[in-house]
């Protein structure tokens, strides 16, 4: 069994390093990561300039580029074997709601799922004072990977994990969720370079608008991790009826 573990804050982040340590029991794991910090990259790809990789000690590599980038690149190329999960994270910060559209931890998983594994995105809910348990994210991840090694599930599945940033024995438990959403991101921030001309900071995310019972937003308030399965199909099948008489008039 071989793992590769990837993430969007860089190869030499916390939670990264903890989560290969967790998982190193389960399977023979390899980090394929960015060079330095690239969250908000999304499934961004490097198309216009060759990828560079440097091996920065035994079974752990960095790649110039974007997550989606690593995980292409360490499964399509870059070893001689062949891997048989992506687990992405532990990132520092949560991925609820419109989250996953930006993220370049979620971006990963989707990535592996893209090359046909089986991949899990985790992400550890810090926020500006909080106690940053990356040892209770790495113990999560551990278990859920466990238990797909036990009870895979379908294939096309990308789950999404969310924990709550508490110690490993304070998490009441695991709860499936579906995504909430926010209002609409903070302005940007106007701000000036050295020289008087004006720069632009892209503002905060918004606060939860859709944050209720059943969603990854409420599960992670009540202590609980958050596991939400994605897919990749972006389709809203029971819209296709209606665009297809909308489109009528345009085929005479």
């Amino acid at each position: 069994m071989k793992i590769l573990v990837s993430n969007d804050d860089g190869f030499r982040a916390e939670g990264i390093r903890r989560l290969k340590d967790a998982l190193t029991d389960l399977a023979a794991v390899t980090i394929v990561a960015p060079d330095r910090n690239r969250s908000g990259a999304s499934n961004s790809l490097t198309l216009d300039v060759p990828l560079r990789a440097f091996e920065a000690e035994p079974d752990v590599y960095f790649v110039v580029g974007t997550p989606t980038d690593c995980v292409h690149l360490a499964i399509s190329g870059l070893f001689d074997f062949e891997h048989d999960m992506v687990v992405s994270g532990v990132n520092d910060g949560a991925n609820l709601g419109d989250d996953v559209l930006y993220s370049g931890t979620v971006a990963a998983a989707i990535e592996g799922r893209f090359l046909g594994l089986p991949t899990v995105a985790v992400s550890l809910c810090t926020l500006p004072g909080s106690g940053r348990h990356f040892a209770s994210g790495a113990a999560v991840a551990r278990e859920i990977v466990a238990r797909l090694l036990e009870k895979p599930l379908e294939r096309n599945l990308i789950l999404n994990v969310n924990v709550p940033d508490l110690p490993r024995e304070q998490l009441r438990g695991y709860r499936a969720t579906r995504l909430g959403y926010r209002h609409r991101s903070e302005p940007a921030i106007r701000a000036q370079d050295p020289r008087g001309r004006p720069v632009y900071w892209i503002g905060p995310a918004g606060p939860e608008q859709d944050a209720g019972p059943g969603t990854d937003f409420h599960a992670v308030t009540e202590g609980f991790v958050s596991v939400t399965p994605l897919q990749i199909d972006l389709t809203r099948h029971t819209a296709l009826a209606a665009v297809g008489d909308w489109l009528g008039a345009l085929n005479g």
